[in-house]
């Protein structure tokens, strides 16, 4: 981690063009200048400290697509994680620093595992319950996790995994965990019956249950203190491995420290703390838990404020929120372009907008601006657009929820935050043109896991270098053109993806949009874009015709393909790399 951070240093006229950080008038009254410094040394004390505050009100509740729901108090998650905590240093017989696999999709179980591996002093690795076993494999061996709490749904990929791994330890658990005795049971039975989704298990294993209830009994009999496991533990000491996406190669693990976390809880709450009211939120997190965004923003964020947290186990299809919206006072919901979309295209939502919604936060796509636009006058709402990525813990700038906001734009660095934009030598671009985003502040990642020559590629001299392409205008707000990588080159000009993107989604009858770049032989490049419609009538000429509109003729696509759906990752960004690898497989095919 770079030593410095733009509080100590500020953006002077040795390291910007732009003299002192501009944005930082557009902070107004709401935002301080300077992020609070965390209060807490490691995330174990954080995680005890909220359960202190607000220990009889409801934590999370799960809720599944019929209603049927189980919540746990802050209490309850406390003295639960405490029990995993133990049951992992004494019985599995773990050591501090010692990596926990975590697969699961949201669920009650989720935040007690996850807060137990903190308070065990070990470190989690977030795990996707969707992978493949080649996938599962990459991430448990390169990791060198010893132990894995695993969703028994998918339990039944680990038979050829675990061999080819350190993991000696496999823990199930449910998604209907913590629930009462009927429902429970309900779930259960249509998941193993109806739906048969719940496989044998062919690993040796112990039940989440079980394993609670072990620790809690050592606990208990030999009167341990659980807080003693992370004592050791400060800012600089690894929390999580958080392995990428994998949508531009295959998945690292950036190492994220409990000062990376903490100082990035405090970013984000200084950013949103106009619409924020401790121990009163209500916050519906779709996104999946072991995704950056979600993990940090909606988990630890709002763990912190005191907030109930309505967890979906999976927001697919979108009428698995209707009852989370319909049942819960919904006050924040944190989503990506593809969700509010979705949401925007259901009666049920736009006939009963959520009553008690107070803010939206959009991270981990670029926001189109017909999906904003619509957003604010069904919901009365805005969406305020974020930024940020798994190295940065991840958030490093957003829209203020109050003041100035700007449409198509991340907004502003979150306090103690340095972003500059540069070229391909490193050297800073004038005001209104694009370049690499760069940044340097406190969220930023420790490199990734065992590669150091990955690492040294994107750290350089304390500033990570993002591949994301860039503007600022004259107060500070940035705008993300597209990624490097996805840029088109058409005869010799630049095209961006976001932009094409953007100006299809404008149309009524596009429900979805992704925007590639082809081979040519004319022009070393063209413009495609694989189009969702929801109206069978629209045909390639009126998109087209509609693209040559709004756009310089070089960006308009060239080819315009149908799909019935777009490929995503989980948290539904869509993977134009798919795409472009499919279309430059056809090229070479004919």
């Amino acid at each position: 981690m770079p030593e410095s951070t733009a509080m100590e240093t500020g953006m002077n006229h040795s390291t910007s063009p732009y003299g002192l950080q501009p944005w930082l008038a557009a902070y107004g009254e709401h935002i301080p200048r300077e992020a609070p410094a965390p209060a807490h040394a490691h995330l174990a004390d954080f995680v005890r400290g909220a359960a202190g505050r607000y220990a009889t009100q409801t934590a999370f509740t799960t809720c599944m697509p019929n209603g049927m729901h189980g919540s746990l108090n802050y209490a309850q998650v406390d003295a639960l994680s405490d029990d995993f905590a133990v049951y992992l240093r004494e019985i599995v017989g773990l050591a501090a620093g010692s990596r926990v696999a975590v697969q699961m999709p949201n669920c009650l179980a989720y935040p007690v595992v996850a807060f137990g591996v903190f308070k065990a002093g070990c470190v989690l690795v977030n795990t996707n319950p969707l992978y493949t076993p080649i996938e599962m494999e990459h991430q448990f061996a390169d990791s060198g996790a010893e132990a894995l709490v695993i969703v028994d749904m998918f339990a039944n990929k680990l038979e050829g995994v675990l061999p080819r791994t350190s993991i000696r330890k496999v823990i199930l658990a449910e998604v209907p965990q913590f629930f009462s005795a009927v429902p429970r049971a309900v779930i259960r039975g249509v998941m193993k019956v109806w739906n048969r989704t719940l496989p044998s298990v062919r690993v040796p294993h112990v039940r989440l249950a079980e394993a609670l209830s072990e620790g809690r009994g050592l606990r208990e009999a030999r009167r341990i203190d659980p807080g003693a496991y992370a004592a050791g533990q400060g800012a600089d000491s690894l929390a999580l491995l958080q392995y990428t996406g994998g949508t531009t190669g295959r998945a690292k693990g950036a190492m994220l420290t409990h000062g990376n976390l903490l100082a990035n809880l405090e970013q984000a709450r200084a950013m949103g703390r106009s619409h924020l009211e401790d121990g009163r939120e209500v916050i519906l997190t779709a996104l999946p838990l072991y995704h950056i965004f979600a993990f940090t923003f909606n988990l630890l964020a709002f763990w912190g404020a005191g907030a109930r947290n309505v967890l979906v186990p999976s927001p697919r299809p979108i009428g698995n929120l209707q009852r989370a919206f319909d049942n819960y006072r919904i006050t924040w919901v944190s989503g990506v372009n593809t969700l509010f979309n979705a949401l925007l295209n259901e009666e049920w939502f736009t006939a009963f907008p959520p009553r008690h919604l107070k803010a939206a936060v959009a991270g981990g796509a670029a926001l189109q601006s017909a999906v904003a636009e619509r957003w604010q006058r069904v919901t009365g709402t805005r969406i305020a657009e974020g930024y940020g990525l798994t190295e940065t813990s991840p958030v490093v700038s957003f829209n203020p929820l109050a003041g100035v906001a700007k449409p198509d734009s991340i907004g502003i660095p979150a306090p103690g935050t340095e972003v500059r934009l540069v070229d391909d030598e490193g050297h800073d671009v004038p005001l209104g043109t694009p370049g690499e985003l760069i940044v340097r502040g406190p969220q930023v990642m420790q490199g990734y896991w065992q590669q150091p020559d990955e690492s040294a590629k994107v750290l350089r001299e304390g500033w990570l270098y993002t591949g994301d392409v860039a503007v600022m205008d004259e107060q500070g707000y940035f705008k993300i053109v597209d990624r490097k990588k996805d840029m088109i080159l058409v005869s010799g000009f630049n095209v961006y993806p976001n932009e094409v993107e953007d100006a299809i989604a404008q149309m009524d009858a596009v429900l979805e949009v992704a925007v590639v770049g082809v081979p040519d032989a004319k022009s070393g490049e063209a413009v495609r874009a694989f189009v969702v419609s929801q109206d069978p009538g629209l045909t390639e000429e009126a998109v087209r015709a509609h693209a040559k509109r709004l756009l310089t003729d070089y960006k308009v696509p060239r080819s315009i393909e149908f799909r019935t759906e777009l490929p995503k990752t989980p948290i539904g960004k869509i993977l134009r790399k798919d795409l472009r690898d499919e279309a430059r497989r056809a090229a070479t095919a004919r």
